[in-house]
């Protein structure tokens, strides 16, 4: 690439052993998942996806109508694992087959420490971690029949470099790099593949309620790279991780974070 010259993200690489693939994403309606979605999408794949944001989704389906599969959207709060449980594998059933779980939602509320009750750890517990280990669980059938999978699992920098207001989210994060590592070792021998993605601050419409002009500068001179990061940036690397060019890559963290420190 020439010096100076950035491609354009929508410019990114093709992956012929995607076309195809049986694809699940978690909260695809909208940002990072929104961005998840259409990549798979754009790669020949079969994507089915689940959220709680029905406009944002259906919008999304019809946006992607020109791919080569249409997008599958499916109403599910992740929250209730037994609901969650059953509806992947009505979309298994629907699919053929899974070939690649991505446990995209998550929502990163700001709380004081003060003020947790058990209950709202709970939910927090549930909307941030409990779904992906359930998740993974439920396509296992579906991916030791294939002869593997790859399971991404979407973690976060927040705890690597301890924000406030977010001791929940940054806890729940946190055990996914744990979960990722646990799942990779029980069933690699199954060929499943088990990777986490840890982006830096993405730039999304949720985001930017958090942010001023001047909150959105102190992140980028933080970072390595200038920029903001997108979440086309995000979807490349789960990209590559749910391709056959990472067929040797698993129980690691992938980051995408322009070198935030």
């Amino acid at each position: 690439m020439a010096e100076g010259i950035i491609r354009p993200v929508g410019q990114g690489a093709v992956y012929p052993s995607l076309a195809g693939k049986r694809v699940i994403v978690s909260g695809g309606g909208t940002g990072i998942g929104e961005g998840i979605v259409e990549a798979f999408a754009r790669q020949g794949a079969a994507v089915a996806f689940v959220d709680v944001q029905d406009d944002a989704s259906e919008a999304l389906v019809a946006r992607l109508a020109d791919a080569a599969i249409a997008p599958l959207f499916v109403h599910c709060d992740i929250r209730d694992c037994a609901d969650y449980g059953a509806k992947i594998a009505k979309i298994v059933d629907k699919l053929g087959g899974c070939d690649v779980l991505v446990n995209n939602a998550a929502n990163d509320d700001r709380h004081q420490v003060e003020e947790v009750t058990p209950a709202y750890w709970d939910e927090r517990m549930a909307v941030n971690l409990k779904h992906q280990f359930f998740a993974a669980k439920a396509v296992l059938p579906a991916m030791k029949a294939a002869g593997g999978g790859s399971i991404v699992n979407l973690g976060s920098i927040s705890w690597h470099l301890g924000l406030p207001d977010l001791t929940l989210y940054q806890t729940a994060k946190a055990a996914i790099e744990g979960l990722t590592r646990s799942l990779a070792r029980e069933w690699g021998r199954c060929g499943i593949r088990v990777n986490a993605v840890i982006p830096g601050n993405v730039q999304t419409p949720r985001q930017m309620q958090w942010y001023t002009p001047e909150g959105e500068a102190e992140i980028v001179a933080q970072q390595c790279l200038e920029g903001r990061i997108q979440p086309a940036d995000i979807a490349a690397m789960v990209m590559f991780l749910a391709s056959d060019d990472a067929r040797f890559c698993t129980a690691h963290n992938y980051w995408v974070d322009a070198g935030w420190r």
